[in-house]
């Protein structure tokens, strides 16, 4: 794995030297674009549009626009903005992970540490196991400030990255049906009934991209001269049907299943 970031986490007045790498990797497959006529693939290109020429990734820099000015900007100024958070995740808090809604998460990532660092690295993940609690950090990277918490997971502290109130949409816009006393009472028992009939302890090896497994399935199908059938999709219920009846046979489907 590549570094993507390094630097350090700050814990009170311990510095703990670390190296970021992605914790990620997609499992979408690789599909290329290619032009309709002649299947031929499609390359995006960096160009000046004044002189239409192609730039290289090099002699490209970053600028901000004030009024009719473009005001360029190097990497000491991005540094500059400020240097600690350019290279330190400080732990601002400690709080439950409960209290954190799953709607603000992002990407999660790994740390390692520094050979020098490995005790002081220990000690903070230890720490945080045995507590139940995670770090709640702020930190740049890519020129963005970022929000994370730091979380013990096996034997690696995880760094996720969560987004800002800010950057979550209020949801006036949306057309939501209104929280009213129009569900009976047997109508939530039974739904709630149903829910429990469906709980089991979650286990994550129990779910796979199945999608990307049987879209290459058609892709090799199609190589061999077979076009697959799209299934027809039927609806599922209607405003007008009768929830209690569907709630009742859904819960003898899954006893009988």
């Amino acid at each position: 794995m590549r570094a993507i970031w390094t630097g350090a986490i700050s814990f009170g007045l311990i510095n703990i030297p670390i190296k970021i790498y992605s914790a990620i990797e997609t499992s979408t497959l690789d599909l290329d674009m290619l032009d309709k006529k002649d299947h031929a693939n499609i390359k995006f290109k960096r160009v000046n549009e004044i002189t239409g020429k192609e730039v290289d990734y090099a002699n490209i820099v970053k600028g901000y626009k004030i009024e009719d000015k473009y005001i360029i900007l190097e990497d000491e100024d991005f540094e500059a903005a400020d240097a600690i958070k350019s290279k330190t995740i400080d732990i601002l808090s400690f709080a439950d992970e409960k209290d954190i809604d799953s709607l603000y998460y992002e990407q999660p990532y790994y740390l390692e540490p520094d050979k020098s660092a490995s005790k002081a690295y220990a000690l903070l993940r230890d720490a945080m196991e045995k507590s139940g609690k995670v770090g709640v950090t702020s930190f740049v990277m890519r020129s963005k400030e970022a929000l994370a918490i730091l979380k013990p997971y096996k034997n690696v502290i995880v760094l996720n990255k969560i987004r800002f109130q800010q950057e979550i949409r209020d949801t006036k816009d949306l057309k939501l049906p209104a929280v009213t006393k129009k569900t009976t009472a047997k109508e939530l028992d039974m739904a709630n009934k149903l829910v429990e009939q469906l709980t089991e302890k979650f286990d994550i090896s129990a779910y796979k991209d199945e999608y990307s497994e049987k879209l290459l399935e058609i892709i090799k199908a199609k190589g061999k001269g077979t076009k697959a059938k799209t299934p027809e999709l039927k609806v599922v219920h209607k405003q007008s049907d009768d929830l209690m009846a569907m709630l009742k046979a859904s819960l003898e489907n899954k006893k009988s299943s």
